[in-house]
């Protein structure tokens, strides 16, 4: 017969994985349908100087990976006008999981 210990753990066990894979599921769904943030929101989160201005240094994530791309006058900063000519990031196609 089987030790209740080891069934409990192993029971835990389960519900801890199941709980984990639910969470991740959730997390990914409301991924998939957040929108990107607007020109202005990105200066309101990341322009920490309140230059008008972003450098390579207050930006993340995709835009620091593109910003020489954004950067179209080659100064080392992103300006507003600079973000709203930039090419618009392709939408990762939805992906079922299940």
């Amino acid at each position: 017969m089987v030790n209740k210990k080891v069934m409990v753990f192993g029971l835990a066990t389960v519900f801890f994985i199941c709980q984990t894979k639910a969470q991740t599921n959730e997390d990914n769904q409301e991924r998939q349908h957040r929108k990107p943030p607007s020109i202005e929101q990105l200066f309101k989160d990341l322009d920490a100087n309140k230059d008008g201005k972003l450098s390579v240094k207050e930006v993340k994530g995709p835009l620091k990976n593109h910003f020489d791309k954004v950067d179209l006058n080659e100064d080392g900063f992103l300006t507003k006008e600079e973000l709203e000519k930039a090419p618009k990031p392709r939408r990762r196609k939805k992906v079922d999981n299940n």
